[in-house]
């Protein structure tokens, strides 16, 4: 386990910023510094990049994962592995070994496989916080069977919400162009410095070029819970929501720490967050006396305070400060809904 611990504190970050006057690069200088790029994140991550396959005959099914730790845990999707115990795994290198499939949480579209192997090829989780619309994206996989695929793209845009294949609505997701298809579900998407900052959930068909994966920062936040119980235990407000800024006036006006806050898109009937008296349009900035600036903050809020005890929740409201008290509920059996 300290070795799984000692890559999730990994650095990350944005490629610094250049400086200087430079001499601007013409058209082949450009297009081999992109393609240096990505040939180097694919050299670098593929190793790590595994394919999975689960049940036999009709039943079977599979996608991607990517190994995070020396020691066999990877992340792959829960719609890959959903209902199974097992899953066979292949590493890149043709090698086929026996997974176990560690927890898993259908209200992320996340879950983690325990692969039997010594000495395994892992990459390193960066910081999907720090994503800026237009960087480079990278996507590897195993689309319709064909292992170990690179396609590369930009980051097309961030806090959108998605349904799952398995009809959950996920919050904060990473929409990228990166083209994808079936089987790239649970592999990897990473930044130009080889760091996974998100898992590859979703495509939209029949558009193209419109590609989804759940942020890296996500995945951080539940991992510990996977690892320990199986499966997350979470606060449930019922409600789907999205970061956007806050006008610097109100910050101002309310002494806010942050620039952002976490706008509510969606209310569910008879919900904890409808019955505790918040709104469509209201963008929450404060959960449990600790800031809310993203998504993931609120997600791990709720995955620390306990089920039942209310909770104030501070909320911007036609430019007033509003205060609710909410009380989290156990999140709803996500086969019942």
């Amino acid at each position: 386990m300290s070795r799984f611990w000692q890559t999730l504190t990994a650095g990350g970050g944005a490629d610094p910023a250049p400086t200087g006057d430079a001499p601007t690069p013409d058209d082949g200088e450009v297009l081999d510094a992109f393609s240096n790029a990505v040939v180097a994140v694919a050299e670098k991550l593929r190793p790590a990049v595994v394919n999975l396959r689960v049940g036999r005959g009709p039943r079977a099914g599979g996608g991607s994962g990517v190994l995070f730790t020396p020691d066999g845990f990877l992340l792959t999707n829960n719609h890959v592995v959903q209902g199974h115990e097992s899953a066979r795994v292949r590493l890149a290198d043709g090698t086929e070994l026996p997974g176990r499939v560690v927890g898993n949480d259908p209200w992320t579209d996340l879950a983690v496989v325990r692969v039997d192997g010594p000495a395994l090829p892992y990459a390193t989780l960066g910081d999907s916080a720090r994503l800026k619309v237009g960087q480079l994206a990278v996507a590897i996989g195993s689309p319709l069977g064909f292992e170990s695929t690179v396609t590369a793209g930009v980051i097309s845009a961030l806090g959108r919400t998605l349904r799952s294949v398995s009809g959950h609505l996920v919050d904060n997701v990473i929409q990228t162009d990166a083209a994808l298809n079936p089987g790239n579900s649970g592999g990897p998407l990473v930044d130009s410095r080889g760091r996974v900052v998100g898992i590859n959930t979703a495509v939209i068909q029949p558009a193209q070029g419109i590609c989804f994966a759940v942020p890296v920062n996500t995945a951080k936040t539940i991992l510990p819970q996977l690892l320990k119980h199986g499966r997350v235990v979470r606060g449930y407000l019922g409600l789907h929501a999205r970061q956007v800024p806050v006008a610097p006036d109100l910050r101002a006006r309310y002494d806010l720490p942050g620039k952002t806050g976490v706008e509510i898109l969606m209310l569910e009937e008879d919900a904890p967050a409808q019955n505790g008296g918040l709104w469509i349009e209201d963008v929450v900035v404060g959960f449990a006396g600790r800031p809310v600036e993203s998504v993931d903050d609120l997600h791990r809020l709720l995955t620390q305070h306990p089920v039942g005890l209310p909770a104030p929740v501070v909320v911007l409201r036609e430019g007033r400060r509003v205060e609710r008290t909410v009380v989290p509920g156990p999140y709803p059996d996500p086969v019942r809904g």
